[in-house]
């Protein structure tokens, strides 16, 4: 199979940005959609949302990212995958010193331990392709130290660094590696904040820019790019 026709996964993919990202692709592309995220029940209104929207084929994986073995049963590796996004998270609105261990470590499982599982996961696919693309949503986070997030910014500075030593790893593959630096989106990961989410990135803008980064050459690859609310940083961040 070409990378023309291989299929998108999308980790999160049954809500929120996740979600806006696999309508995009539903809507622009015919592109074989998968959707990966915990809740089946959550998996299954996504799926149906893509659909409706444009979609040819959506495929659900129920899977916790953090947990190897349920990746290896999960049916993985039976998908002729030429786009990964990996976008599940969790974001801890949390002041550092008031984080506990736990929390701290669940951060770091989710958002950059998940992201490396799925990405071990999928590399054997996208080597059978004539190109392949991964891209980690990654945030402001990474970037600064974040006062009121400390544990979530630190997670995210992992990820940054695991995906631009991955893209290095890779520059002379057919694989294409890179990362979107998000500013504040308008997300379920606000739930019970404060905050005007008219203010914020339009998720589906998130959809749209990994479209066009999947539409470029394979000569060419975004290793890095930010995304931020025309306005500047929302308070109360």
């Amino acid at each position: 199979m070409a990378y023309k026709d291989a299929a998108v996964l999308i980790t999160g993919g049954s809500k929120g940005v996740g979600l806006s990202i696999a309508k995009v692709f539903a809507r622009e592309t015919n592109r074989p959609i998968i959707l990966m995220a915990r809740n089946k029940e959550d998996l299954n209104k996504a799926k149906e949302l893509c659909l409706k929207g444009g979609a040819t084929s959506v495929h659900t994986i129920a899977a916790d990212i953090t947990d190897e073995k349920q990746l290896q049963d999960s049916g993985i590796s039976d998908h002729e995958i030429g786009i990964l996004v990996n976008n599940a998270g969790h974001f801890l609105y949390k002041r550092t010193q008031d984080t506990t261990t736990e929390e701290f470590r669940s951060q770091l499982e989710v958002n950059t331990i998940g992201a490396f599982n799925v990405t071990q996961a999928v590399l054997p696919s996208l080597y059978k392709l004539d190109r392949g693309l991964i891209v980690n949503i990654s945030s402001m986070g990474a970037l600064k130290g974040l006062e009121g997030s400390g544990a979530y910014s630190a997670s995210k500075h992992a990820l940054l660094g695991y995906t631009r030593s991955l893209h290095k790893e890779l520059m002379k593959s057919n694989i294409a590696v890179s990362a979107i630096n998000l500013g504040q989106t308008d997300s379920t990961s606000w739930d019970g904040v404060d905050i005007d989410p008219q203010k914020l990135i339009d998720p589906d803008d998130v959809g749209r820019l990994i479209l066009s980064v999947s539409q470029l050459s394979k000569r060419s690859v975004v290793e890095e790019i930010i995304l931020m609310p025309q306005g500047g940083e929302v308070p109360p961040m």
